[in-house]
């Protein structure tokens, strides 16, 4: 089934962000996943989860399940302060998991179910569930964004270049 051409572009941003945050955290230290340039901003082990949460949120509206046992930690606005995340290779896992999952879930979403009027929730342009999926697409380039700054931060060679 093809993927319908209203979430076309956020099916294209997602397959591209797959390898883009893989390549953002490639031969980070441990030490390295938990640092943050300032009290303000937030550990590379904070954005990975926090893109494992927001990837759930699509899945939920594709009609798609995955989960995971912290995933909680990650929501909008928390901060995992005081709490042992998982480990750098456990959310790895997990993104490479979620990845496969939202793949076949943009695939096979028929066009009935993203033209239901949006949940509460994530803003939407067009008032319907592919609105949704299209600003979480965007949601979660600009958050890998943050990864690649992050990681020249921390001095390593940029993922573009």
């Amino acid at each position: 089934m093809p993927i319908p051409g209203v979430i076309e572009g956020a099916a294209q941003s997602y397959h591209y962000n797959d390898k883009f945050l893989a390549d953002c955290v490639n031969g980070l230290s441990e030490e390295e996943w938990h640092r943050r340039p300032s009290e303000c901003s937030n550990p590379m082990a904070w954005i990975v989860g926090h893109l494992l949460w927001a990837r759930k949120s699509v899945l939920v509206r594709l009609g798609s399940e995955w989960s995971a046992p912290w995933l909680a930690l990650y929501g909008r606005g928390a901060k995992a302060e005081g709490v042992q995340p998982p480990s750098p290779a456990d959310l790895m896992a997990a993104w490479s998991e979620v990845s496969v999952i939202l793949k076949n879930a943009l695939a096979n979403v028929p066009e009935e179910a993203l033209a239901q009027p949006a949940t509460q929730g994530p803003p939407s342009a067009d008032g319907k569930i592919s609105g949704i999926v299209n600003f979480l697409a965007y949601h979660e380039t600009y958050h890998v964004g943050q990864a690649a700054y992050l990681r020249c931060w921390l001095g390593h060679k940029g993922v573009m270049g």
